[in-house]
């Protein structure tokens, strides 16, 4: 019998999805192997957009029609061949897409082993299986709010306008406005006077306006009629609406309902969502919602002191897997908290501390910067895990630019040199020690680190916090010194956001915030208009071609195609369902009319335009203001970008730089950053720190709450929080100047201040 071969690399030949430049490359299997590379380089489109979605693609074509019309559609990635692929696990940085029946416990399956256990050892008993513990289930949740914990009523006062009648939209709810399907139905129906004001109904007018069940009539008169039922319109709403979980529903929906209801916590469960036959049930004095609240590391210290051997292998799995995810930092959370509300680095660690707990080998477990958001004591956490992952004969595809978890690595990738048109390239492949001496930008500054600041602002006054106690703070006082580079540092869940987003903002409300949220909600939103650089761009269009209009080149504007009105995009209205988007076929996605093509800057088209990067378009413009506001851009680090590219598309951390970009010119205000190095490469980070330095240099008050310690290492002032997260952090530890915390050997944070200033 021969034996058969291991495969030993995944192998990749002429791959050129969006910029890579028909690169091959053998990437080793059962290893861990980290790709690095600046912002835009071409990282992401060959692990993910790649690798990942082709071993997507392959997988779901082995499933039948059906099922294949219920997953997500993966279109072939641009390449000439790719062998010895697995199925591929992805764990990104990104929020859980969940609803309120999601949470910490139902994601790592922990609550259906605590379910179990009181099903066989919880008292008094009376006999119940699992499911009656399960708030999802019927045999569990409360009947009163369906395993909610909150109920939810209609306000019909906010649904009803009573001086109007029906044909004036005396009916406010969006699904009957004037015209609608659903005002039709109540016109169709001739059930009701439609001019009466809604106040003079009946009572029983109103009843069938409001509970009609199912009621026939003739939708339309003659040969053409048919029959149709009438539901009154509050049941209409209860059942489109309030019989389903509202987190559940599109955003859209959940906006318009919050309009009409009132929320409160349910009466009969207090919140806890569960019957009271199974709050009822304890073990060792406590029931099932007691223990989902407690943190992690409290409920393995209560899990470790049941001792009862029917349960052995039940108490084995809750311990393993707490253990699991109190080891990789997120012990300060509890089973309770719901899985929407968890931060990106919360919700790829939970997933990656389960995957510990399958037994699948062979696989290719990819993930995107999993020290984003992370403590130097946290990062390390997470690689002791990938490695695990590793041992256990998988491969581990790491997308990184951190220097912690890059030196676990068993190979690495290196892809650029630059970012956009001028990346797409594997410089580099090999052993970290290689890499250093390599001479690619990542090999240049893994040798180097920002100089330290040695010369430290003096603060004018003090921002002031007394005695705040919001989420996990004790009773917290602290002063903020004004006019300086303020650092918030400390282990995830320490309290940190409590400190500032909480305590601080509620006491200086005028405080400027930027976070990572998204830019802007207008899909037509992209850096040239968010920077007020199209403006000039147009401007430009309109000169070199005998002052046309200048809003001829604006696809908001007389340039729109007049199918799309400038979107790109048709959408398809599905009535109930989410409107289906498609490419609009007459523009060809391009927003503009054909018109708008002949008119040209320099041979290029306003749509050429739209589609160079920011640093291609500094190139080609002379006028000074366009140049100016492009360069902001280019130092935040976001020369990259294209200049068209719709602002929907950026990560957390692009958006937080394009809003400090538009920043940088003010002076006397008092900004707060949270993470403002997320997503960036090494090269980039002293370009950061020499524009909040910009900043403060300016008169203003900059507080910045991170992790990245050439940050720490460079502001005038640092405030400690912890020592750990949760109820065992929540007060500061320290409080000075860099060089004094490192030297102070109190906390995580200046221990590992001091390794780091060490090793170089």
């Amino acid at each position: 019998m021969l034996k058969r071969n291991r495969m030993k690399h995944i192998v990749i030949k002429g791959a050129r999805q969006n910029n890579l430049k028909n690169i091959s490359v053998e990437i080793p299997r059962n290893e861990i192997v980290v790709f690095t590379g600046v912002s835009g380089s071409g990282k992401s489109s060959l692990v993910f957009e790649t690798i990942t979605a082709e071993a997507q693609r392959q997988l779901y074509d082995t499933f039948s029609t059906f099922a294949r019309s219920r997953l997500p559609k993966y279109e072939q990635a641009d390449y000439d061949a790719i062998h010895h692929l697995s199925p591929v696990i992805v764990l990104e940085q990104k929020r859980m897409v969940g609803n309120a029946r999601s949470n910490v416990g139902t994601v790592s399956e922990i609550s259906a082993f605590l379910r179990l256990l009181f099903s066989r050892i919880g008292t008094p008993s009376a006999g119940m299986a699992s499911n009656n513990f399960s708030f999802n289930s019927p045999e569990g949740m409360c009947p009163s709010c369906g395993g909610i914990g909150n109920v939810h009523q209609l306000d019909v006062d906010k649904i009803i306008d009573w001086d109007k009648s029906i044909n004036e939209g005396g009916i406010l709810f969006p699904d009957f406005k004037v015209n609608s399907i659903g005002f039709k139905i109540i016109v169709f129906s001739k059930f009701f006077d439609l001019d009466k004001p809604l106040k003079q109904f009946s009572e029983e007018e109103l009843n069938k306006l409001f509970y009609a069940d199912s009621e026939p009539f003739e939708f339309v008169g003659g040969e053409n009629g048919f029959n149709a039922n009438f539901n009154g319109v509050l049941l209409k709403i209860k059942k489109g609406y309030l019989n389903k979980d509202i987190s559940s529903l599109t955003e859209k929906r959940r906006k318009i309902i919050k309009q009409f209801i009132t929320s409160a916590p349910c009466q009969d469960c207090k919140g806890s969502r569960l019957k009271k036959e199974a709050l009822a049930c304890l073990i060792n004095g406590k029931n099932i919602h007691e223990l989902s609240q407690l943190q992690l590391n409290q409920l393995l210290s209560f899990l470790n002191d049941i001792e009862n051997e029917t349960v052995r292998t039940v108490l084995e799995q809750l311990r393993q897997r707490l253990t699991n995810l109190i080891n990789i930092g997120v012990g300060y959370l509890n089973l309770s908290r719901e899985t929407r509300t968890l931060s990106g680095g919360e919700s790829q660690r939970i997933q990656l501390a389960k995957q510990l707990g399958n037994s699948l080998t062979e696989m290719i477990y990819v993930l995107d910067e999993p020290s984003v958001g992370l403590h130097p004591r946290d990062v390390h956490l997470v690689n002791d895990l990938l490695i695990k992952l590793r041992d256990a004969g998988n491969t581990v595809l790491v997308v990184e630019h951190d220097p912690d978890v890059i030196k676990i690595a068993d190979c690495i990738l290196d892809v650029g040199p630059k970012a956009g048109v001028n990346g797409g390239e594997i410089v580099f492949k090999g052993s970290l020690k290689e890499l250093k001496e390599s001479g690619t930008l990542t090999g240049r500054f893994l040798k180097v680190k920002i100089p330290a600041k040695k010369n430290f602002r003096v603060h004018n006054g003090y921002f002031s916090i007394e005695n705040a106690k919001e989420n996990n703070l004790k009773n917290v006082s602290v002063k903020i010194p004004r006019q300086v580079l303020t650092c918030i540092t400390g282990v995830a869940g320490s309290g940190k956001s409590s400190l500032i987003h909480k305590a601080f903002l509620k006491k200086y409300p005028d405080a400027i915030i930027i976070d990572q949220k998204p830019v802007g909600k207008s899909i037509r939103s992209n850096p040239a208009t968010y920077t007020g650089v199209f403006n000039s761009i147009r401007n430009e269009f309109s000169k070199s071609n005998k002052n046309v209009n200048p809003s001829l080149f604006s696809f908001n504007a007389d340039g729109a195609c007049n199918n799309c009105k400038g979107l790109g995009f048709v959408l398809m209205d599905l009535a109930f369902l989410d409107p289906v988007k498609s490419t609009c076929e007459l523009c060809q996605g391009n927003r503009y009319k054909n018109e708008v093509y002949q008119y040209l800057y320099k041979d290029h088209t306003i749509v050429d335009v739209l589609n160079l990067t920011i640093n291609q378009a500094i190139s080609l413009f002379d006028d000074k203001t366009i140049v100016k506001k492009l360069t902001v851009l280019q130092e935040v680090g976001l020369g990259y970008l294209k200049l068209g590219q719709s602002l929907s598309t950026l990560s957390g951390g692009e958006c937080q730089r394009v809003k400090l970009a538009s920043e940088l010119h003010k002076e006397g205000l008092v900004y707060i950053l949270d993470e403002p190095t997320t997503g960036l490469h090494m090269s980039d980070i002293a370009r950061i720190v020499e524009l909040l330095n910009k900043l403060v240099d300016k008169g203003n008050s900059l507080i910045v709450i991170e992790h990245n310690l050439d940050v720490i290492n460079n502001a005038d002032w640092i405030i400690d929080i912890g020592p750990e997260g949760g109820i065992a952090g929540g007060e500061v530890i320290f409080e000075g100047t860099p060089k004094q915390l490192q030297d102070s050997e109190v906390g995580y944070t200046s221990k590992y201040l001091k390794s780091y200033n060490c090793t170089f």
